[in-house]
C-alpha cells in the first residue's frame, strides 16, 4: 500500500513539474515571438471579418479557391486606390514644392506669406540664428534615428505583406480548420459550438462597420470644416483625417495634427479654429458616437464599449484598442449561451420528471 502511495504521488509531483516546464515554455516563446504573434492576431481578426464574404462568393463560384482571390484581390485594388488617391496628389506638390522652394524661403525670412507671417510672429528666425550650432550638431547626430526609422519602416512594410498574406491563407483554408475542429466534438455539441462561432463573427463584422462610420462621419464633418476655413485640398486631407481615424488609439491624434498644421499655413485663425474642432470632436466621438454606435452594430451596451476600450487600451495599447470591442461581444456571447444551457437543463429536468412518474404506474399496471 505504501509503495503505491509512494507512485501515485511521484506520479503527481511529475505531472506538476511538467506543467510547471510546459508553461515556462510556454511564457518562453510568447515573450520571444509576441511580434509574430501580433501579427497571427490581427491577420486572424481580418479573416474572420473577410470569411463571410469568401463564403458567399463562394456559394457563386464554387472553388473556394477562386472565390478568396478574387475577394483579396478586390482587398487589394481598393488599399490601391487609396494609396493612389495619396501618392498621386503628394508627387504632384512635391514637384511644385521643390520649384516653389527658394521662393518660400524668401518669403520666410522677408516675413511675407502665411509661412513668413507666422515666422514673424513667433520669432522662428531669430531662434534659428541663435541656436545655429545646436540645430547643427543636432542634425549631425540624425543618422542614427533615421536608420533606425527606416528598419522600423521595414519592419512594419513586412508585417503589412505578412499579415496580408495569412488572412489569405486563412480565409481560404477556413472550412478545412472548421470542419477539422467541430468533427473532434458530438454532432450536438459541434452545432452548438458552430452557431457560436459564427455570432462571434458577427461582431467582428459589426466592428469593422462600425469602425467604417465613425471614420467616414469624422472624414466629412473634417472636410466640412477645412472647406468652410479656405484651407486647400480640403478633400485629400479629410480622407487622410477619415482613414488614420481607423487606426486605434493613434490614428485620430495623428490626422488632426496633420490637418491643423494645414490650417496653419494657411492662418493663425484656421489653425486655431481647427484645433478647437479636433478636441471637441475627439470628445464627441469617445464618449457619444463609439459607445452608440458600436451598440447597434456589436450589439453591447455603451457603457460596456467604453469601459471594454479603456481596460484594453491600459492591457494592450494598440492592440487592445483594436480588439477590445469584439472580445468584449465575444464574451458576452459565450456567457449568454453558456447562462442559457445551465438554466435551461432544471426545465428539462422538470418537464422529465412527471413524464416519468406517469410511466411509472402505467407499466405497474
Amino acid at each position: 500500500m505504501a509503495s503505491a502511495d509512494s507512485r501515485a504521488t511521484a506520479r503527481r509531483t511529475l505531472i506538476v513539474i511538467g506543467l510547471v516546464l510546459l508553461a515556462a515554455l510556454l511564457l518562453f516563446l510568447v515573450m520571444h515571438t509576441t511580434r509574430v504573434l501580433v501579427w497571427i492576431v490581427i491577420a486572424a481578426f481580418f479573416a474572420v471579418a473577410l470569411n463571410p464574404a469568401a463564403n458567399w462568393m463562394q456559394r457563386r463560384i464554387r472553388w473556394r479557391w477562386l472565390a478568396t482571390l478574387l475577394l483579396f484581390l478586390l482587398v487589394f485594388l481598393f488599399l490601391g486606390g487609396l494609396v493612389t488617391v495619396f501618392v498621386v496628389p503628394l508627387v504632384r506638390e512635391g514637384g511644385q514644392l521643390y520649384d516653389q522652394f527658394p521662393q518660400i524661403i524668401a518669403d520666410v525670412r522677408a516675413g511675407r506669406g502665411p509661412i513668413g507671417n507666422l515666422a514673424d510672429r513667433f520669432n522662428i528666425l531669430q531662434y534659428v540664428e541663435s541656436h545655429s550650432d545646436q540645430i547643427r550638431q543636432y542634425a549631425s547626430n540624425l543618422g542614427a534615428p533615421t536608420l533606425a526609422f527606416l528598419s522600423g519602416a521595414a519592419t512594419t512594410v513586412a508585417g503589412i505583406v505578412t499579415i496580408f498574406v495569412l488572412a489569405y491563407l486563412m480565409v481560404l483554408e477556413a472550412p478545412k480548420i472548421t470542419d477539422g475542429f467541430l468533427a473532434l466534438f458530438e454532432p450536438r455539441r459541434a452545432e452548438r459550438i458552430r452557431r457560436v462561432g459564427a455570432d462571434c463573427a458577427r461582431t467582428v463584422t459589426g466592428y469593422l462597420t462600425g469602425n467604417l462610420l465613425i471614420s467616414v462621419i469624422c472624414g466629412v464633418l473634417t472636410y466640412v470644416v477645412l472647406k468652410i476655413l479656405g484651407v486647400p485640398f480640403a478633400g485629400l486631407i479629410a480622407l487622410f483625417v477619415g482613414i488614420a481615424d481607423l487606426v486605434p488609439l493613434i490614428g485620430a491624434t495623428l490626422g488632426a495634427v496633420v490637418a491643423v498644421i494645414a490650417g496653419f499655413t494657411q492662418s493663425v485663425t484656421a489653425g486655431i479654429v481647427l484645433i478647437i474642432f479636433f478636441v471637441a470632436y475627439q470628445q464627441l466621438e469617445n464618449h457619444l458616437l463609439q459607445p452608440v454606435i458600436f451598440s447597434r452594430t456589436v450589439q453591447l451596451n455603451a457603457l460596456t464599449v467604453l469601459i471594454a476600450i479603456l481596460i484594453a487600451v491600459e492591457l494592450a495599447g494598440i492592440l487592445g484598442a483594436l480588439l477590445a470591442i469584439p472580445v468584449a461581444a465575444m464574451i458576452q456571447i459565450i456567457v449568454r449561451d453558456v447562462w442559457d444551457q445551465r438554466r435551461g437543463r432544471p426545465d428539462v429536468d422538470q418537464e422529465s420528471a412527471p413524464a416519468d412518474t406517469t410511466s411509472g404506474p402505467a407499466d405497474m399496471a
